[in-house]
């Protein structure tokens, strides 16, 4: 079989980027910290979130495996999906790693409550999805983790959803000012 030829990795980025994806950020708690004695929560900006299945509920994220929460999703098999709303774009760069004022070791100074399963929801979000661990595929320098719904919420909160897209964030303004079009998805 002949080798696929070498894929610049500038290039791959470039295109790829040209398709919007929205912004989440993937939670979850560890065992409890020493010094305070209270669980650990993780997170990591997400992009690449899908629902796979209706029957059974699940849903897909993949995950660097250079992520500081990659092990802990393995370790705890629990994940909480936050998806961001536009004014969150803080909260996504200190999840992400970018420079912030705010360190990531305190979870990014976000404010959160726990599931009904225990996991961290961010409440910067317009909704909230609450898994356990299906199953996980190694793949590249990711894994993708199939997560079994077990609990979903929306905020109440009005207003867009955080957006990326050609590697910076992306605000839904036409969509302000003009009707939506359409299959209307009945809520």
């Amino acid at each position: 079989m002949p080798r696929p030829p070498t894929i610049d990795a500038d290039r791959y980025r470039a295109v790829l980027g040209r398709f919007v994806t929205g912004v989440t950020v993937v939670t979850t708690l560890d065992e409890p910290d020493p010094a305070s004695g209270a669980p650990q929560p993780f997170g990591t900006t997400v992009n690449s979130f899908t629902s796979v299945s209706l029957d059974p509920p699940l849903v897909l994220i993949t995950v660097g495996r250079e992520r500081s929460i990659h092990p802990v999703l393995a370790r705890t098999g629990r994940f909480a999906v936050s998806i961001l709303a536009e004014e969150a774009q803080s909260l996504s760069d200190c999840f992400a790693g970018a420079p912030s004022a705010i360190p990531r070791s305190a979870f990014c100074g976000a404010s959160w409550r726990p599931s009904a399963h225990g996991m961290p929801l961010l409440d910067d979000a317009l909704a909230w999805v609450d898994c356990e661990l299906d199953r996980v595929i190694e793949a590249g320098d990711h894994t993708i983790s199939l997560g079994r719904v077990v609990g979903l919420e929306l905020s109440g909160r009005q207003g867009w959803p955080l957006l990326y897209f050609q590697r910076q964030y992306l605000r839904i303004e036409h969509a302000e000012t003009l009707a939506l079009r359409g299959k209307p998805d009945g809520t």
